[in-house]
């Protein structure tokens, strides 16, 4: 099949790239040529692992340019995959979406299915339809569908390829028929229903998610009070078949481009029609102070940061990528620069979008132990694999006080105690080991 899609980001390459795999011929537009001249060369322009060796496979299949017009103009689906970034008052910016509607209404020469994969707020299909059809310059039939993406980064192919469900939303029984052709070779079950149904489905389901992760950092917290320990609540608790153990790992809270917007997003609908989701508010609530976790540890041991060296293990929101939306280190490390701190950052993959916010006020360091040496404290921000098996007596080796806060329990208690070192961490008892004695 002859498809088209809009945007090049995480959502739309990611999908024209695996649509290839699957066998369909795919155009990928984009507005900026620099990474149209990238992705022509077999070169992604973003991280996600497996990616740019899926694209290089399918490069005969894959058309990438700037010139809407031709990509649109006899196209049979066309996917909308571009940003919904979210606004000042938390609601979803749908410029691009919008933008995008009103190039493929003028362009399209034949009838077609417009298919919106990015995440927009319920009823924003209705509006796209208007808007094509408005908008339109041919005698065409055109069918909107909802179709909404539930991939992670990091793991976005395997989670496009191998989705646990396809959810399309159409009005129209035949635009459903396309789409499930479409995907007729991807293996997973696939869920027809209206199109409010499907961006609603989009919306609960990462909503869902991120209360769960702000329900159980609330649950550590408490932990911490009590003296019970978080790991062992966690574990216990996923046996239940009706909980299940994922998104039940205590931290310093949820980042990246999805679970921020959405929650805020769906909050702001509500709002505005008069009602008002208390449990996605507090989920957004606990989560903004979750944030700040460490650095209120930090206070245990240090009257203030002026001064300090500091260590600090990962900048991503989580491992995998270098998107650094909502990280909890871009909340951090100003506080820290702030205080008068010496930062010195380590990140596999992060520091080059990391240094555009912050080119000369703290150091880059190229591995672990460059970035601990001589350190006051360190602070980890993300689970690398690095870190997680990272030798934890090189911290007392390396670093000038020994205090490792963790906002990811890297590590189990037991080796901590072995290490000589002072190790606080999310819902757990910390670890003076420097003493011998829990702090």
């Amino acid at each position: 099949m002859k498809i088209a899609v809009a945007g090049t980001g995480y959502v739309g390459l990611v999908t024209g790239v695996c649509l290839a795999e699957k066998g369909h011929l795919v155009s990928c537009v984009d507005i900026d040529e620099r990474k149209i001249s990238l992705m022509k060369a077999g070169i992604s322009p973003i991280y996600e692992p497996g990616l740019e060796e899926l694209m290089v496979r399918n490069l005969d299949k894959l058309n990438f340019t700037i010139d809407y017009k031709e990509a649109y103009r006899n196209a049979d689906v066309i996917f909308i995959g571009v940003g919904t970034p979210e606004k000042q008052d938390g609601s979803a910016n749908l410029t691009h979406v919008y933008s995008a509607a009103e190039q493929i209404a003028q362009s399209i020469e034949k009838d077609c299915v417009i298919v919106v994969k990015s995440t927009v707020p319920i009823g924003t299909n209705d509006k796209i339809e208007d808007l094509i059809k408005t908008n339109l310059l041919h005698n065409v039939k055109v069918s909107v569908a909802s179709n909404p993406e539930f991939l992670s980064q990091g793991t976005a192919v395997r989670d496009t390829l191998h989705a646990s469900r396809i959810v399309i939303g159409v009005e129209e029984t035949a635009a459903g028929e396309v789409l499930k052709e479409v995907y007729k070779d991807f293996g997973a079950p696939i869920i027809v229903t209206n199109r409010k149904s499907a961006e609603m489905i989009k919306y609960a389901s990462n909503d869902f998610l991120a209360l769960k992760i702000s329900f159980i950092n609330e649950i550590a917290n408490l932990c911490e009070i009590i003296g019970a320990d978080i790991d062992d609540v966690a574990h216990g608790m996923g046996y239940d078949s009706r909980i299940g153990n994922r998104f039940l790992n205590s931290g310093i809270g949820y980042g990246g481009s999805c679970f921020p917007k959405d929650t805020k997003a769906l909050h702001w609908l509500a709002n505005f029609h008069d009602y008002e989701l208390k449990t996605i508010k507090a989920a957004i609530d606990v989560n903004e102070n979750q944030k700040l976790k460490l650095i209120k540890k930090s206070r245990k041991y240090f009257d203030s940061l002026k001064g300090l060296n500091i260590a600090v293990l990962g900048l991503t929101f989580k491992p995998g990528t270098d998107d650094l939306r909502e990280a909890p280190s871009l909340v951090n490390i100003p506080i820290m620069l702030e205080d008068g701190a010496n930062v010195r950052a380590w990140d596999p993959v992060g520091v080059e979008n990391f240094e555009k916010s912050y080119p000369n006020k703290i150091m880059y360091c190229s591995t672990i132990d460059e970035t601990i040496k001589d350190a006051d404290v360190c602070f980890i921000f993300t689970e690398w694999d690095e870190v997680k098996s990272f030798d934890l007596t090189k911290y007392s080796k390396l670093m000038k006080n020994a205090i490792v806060l963790d906002g990811r329990n890297c590590y189990d208690l037991a080796s901590a105690k072995k290490a000589n070192i002072i190790y606080d961490s999310i819902g757990r008892a910390a670890i003076n080991s420097l003493e011998g004695s829990l702090v």
